[in-house]
C-alpha cells in the first residue's frame, strides 16, 4: 500500500504541470490579453488628446519600442513553452534588456573611424554605462565597456545578435494582420537573466492591479476558509443525521417530505437563490445586507455586535452555499445504511440478543460511512472554496470572486497562481480521500 501511495505523490507533478501547462497555453491566444488591454488604454488616451498620429493608429498610439517592451514584461516575445518554462521558474527570464541598432551611429559617437555597419552602442538600462559591441557576420565578437574596457559578459551580462528576419518574424506575430512588414536594422541585446517562477516560490505580479498574486490569494483565504469551515460543519452535521433518519424512516411521511425539500433545493442553482433572496428579502423587506461581509462600520462595533454583524452578512450568502450539498451526501449516507442494514451481518446480530440501536450505530453505520469518507479528502480545498457566481452576487471578496474578476480581467498571474493552488488542493485531497478510506474500511488494499 506504501508503494501505491508514493506513485500517487509522484503522479502529483506532472498532473499539476500538465493542467497549468493547458491552461496557460489557452491564455496565450484568448482575446483581450493585457497588451490589449494596455493598447485600448493607450488609444482612448491617444484619443481624448487628440495627438494620436496617423501611422500609429493601428498600434494604439504606442511606438515600436514601447509595444516590444510590454511584450516582454508579458513574456510575449518567446513561445508558449518558453514563455511557460519562465513561469514555472525552469528556465530564466531576461530583464533589464537593452538595445542598439547597427548602422544608426555616427562616427562621432562610436569613436572615429569604427564601421556603424558592424559596431553599435548600448547604453544599459539602470546603470547608464555604454557598450561598444562588435558583431561579423551575425555573430557577436565583442561587448566591452566603453569606459573601463572591460567585457560586460564578465559582470554577469548576456549579448545576442537579433537579425532583421529576427525583428520581422516578431513583427508579424504582434501584427498577424499587417500586409506589409517593415525594414529593419539588425541590432545587439544586451540582458541579464534570473530564475523568477512558481519553482521559486514567486507567482507573478497581477497586470491588473500591479499587487504580488501570492499576496491576493493569501489575503482572500481567510474568507474561503470561513464559508467553507461553516459548510463542511453544517452540512455534515445535518446530512448525516437527517440520512440516518431517512434510512430508518424509510417511505414513511418524513423520508418522503424530506427528499422533496432536499430534491427541490439541489434543483435551484446557488446563484439564482442569491439573487431571489437579495430582491426579496433584502430590498424589498430590508431583512438582510445587499453585499459584503461586514457593515462600513464594522470595526467601531463592540465584539458581540461584530459577531452579530458578522453573523447577519454570513446567512444568506451561506444558505447558497449548502442549498446544493444536501442530496447527494443525505441520499448517500442513507442509501449505505440501508444496505448495510439489510446485510447478514445485521440481522445475525439483531438475533443474537444485540439490541436495534446498538446493531444500527455498533455495526452498520461504521460500514455506511465509508462511501462518505471518500469526500472527507476534498475539505483540503476549503480554503481555496467558494463559488464565483455566489461571491459575485453577494460582493464577497473571497477566492471565487478574485478567480471570476481574474478571468475577466484576463489577468494570466492571477488565473495562473489561482488555478496552481486549487490544482494542487484537488490533487492532494484526491490522495487523502484514498487513505482514509483505507484506514476505516481495513478491508481495502491498494496495490
Amino acid at each position: 500500500m506504501k508503494s501505491y501511495f508514493l506513485r500517487r505523490l509522484l503522479l502529483i507533478p506532472p498532473t499539476l504541470i500538465g493542467i497549468t501547462l493547458l491552461v496557460f497555453t489557452i491564455t496565450r491566444f484568448v482575446p483581450g490579453g493585457p497588451l490589449e488591454r494596455m493598447l485600448q488604454e493607450a488609444s482612448k488616451g491617444a484619443d481624448q488628446g487628440g495627438k494620436r498620429a496617423a501611422s500609429n493608429q493601428a498600434q494604439g498610439g504606442l511606438s515600436e519600442e514601447q509595444l516590444e517592451e510590454l511584450e516582454e514584461q508579458f513574456g510575449l516575445d518567446k513561445s508558449v513553452l518558453v514563455a511557460y518554462g519562465q513561469w514555472l521558474g525552469a528556465l530564466p527570464r531576461e530583464v533589464r534588456l537593452s538595445k542598439g541598432e547597427y548602422g544608426e551611429q555616427s562616427d562621432e559617437r562610436i569613436g572615429g573611424e569604427i564601421d556603424p555597419e558592424t559596431t553599435t552602442l548600448v547604453v544599459l538600462k539602470g546603470d547608464g554605462r555604454a557598450v561598444r559591441v562588435v558583431q561579423k557576420d551575425g555573430n557577436i565578437t565583442s561587448a566591452v565597456l566603453v569606459e573601463s574596457g572591460k567585457s560586460v559578459e564578465s559582470e554577469g551580462w548576456k549579448v545576442r545578435y537579433e537579425s532583421e528576419k529576427d525583428r520581422q518574424a516578431r513583427y508579424q506575430r504582434r501584427n498577424s494582420q499587417a500586409g506589409k512588414v517593415p525594414n529593419y536594422s539588425p541590432r545587439a541585446v544586451i540582458y541579464q537573466t534570473r530564475f523568477s517562477g512558481l519553482l521559486q516560490g514567486d507567482l507573478g505580479r497581477s497586470t491588473v492591479y500591479n499587487d504580488p498574486v501570492h499576496e491576493m490569494i493569501l489575503s482572500r483565504m481567510p474568507v474561503a476558509a470561513y464559508f467553507g469551515l461553516l459548510t463542511a460543519i453544517l452540512t455534515y452535521g445535518i446530512c448525516l443525521p437527517l440520512g440516518i433518519l431517512k434510512a430508518l424512516k424509510h417511505r414513511t411521511f418524513i423520508d418522503t417530505s424530506s427528499s422533496v425539500l432536499i430534491f427541490i433545493g439541489y434543483s435551484i442553482p446557488g446563484f439564482a437563490l442569491g439573487a431571489i433572496l437579495l430582491v426579496h428579502l433584502g430590498a424589498r423587506m430590508n431583512l438582510f445586507p445587499l453585499f459584503g461581509l461586514t457593515s462600513p462600520d464594522f470595526d467601531q462595533l463592540g465584539k458581540w455586535e461584530q459577531v452579530k454583524d458578522l453573523a447577519h452578512h454570513t446567512a444568506l450568502p451561506l444558505l447558497c452555499y449548502m442549498v446544493g450539498s444536501f442530496a447527494m451526501l443525505t441520499m448517500l449516507t442513507k442509501n449505505s445504511l440501508m444496505d448495510n442494514l439489510a446485510a447478514d451481518y445485521v440481522r445475525t446480530a439483531v438475533a443474537k440478543g444485540v439490541s436495534f440501536p446498538k446493531a444500527v450505530f455498533g455495526h452498520a453505520f461504521r460500514n455506511s460511512m465509508i462511501p462518505v469518507a471518500t469526500s472527507l479528502g476534498g475539505l483540503v480545498e476549503i480554503f481555496i472554496g467558494g463559488s464565483m457566481l455566489i461571491e459575485t452576487v453577494f460582493d464577497i471578496q473571497g477566492f471565487g470572486l478574485l478567480q471570476y474578476q481574474a478571468v475577466l480581467a484576463r489577468d494570466v498571474p492571477v488565473i495562473m497562481g489561482t488555478l496552481t493552488i486549487a490544482a494542487l488542493l484537488m490533487l492532494v485531497g484526491n490522495v487523502l480521500s484514498d487513505v482514509i478510506v483505507a484506514m476505516v474500511d481495513p478491508r481495502i488494499k491498494f496495490e
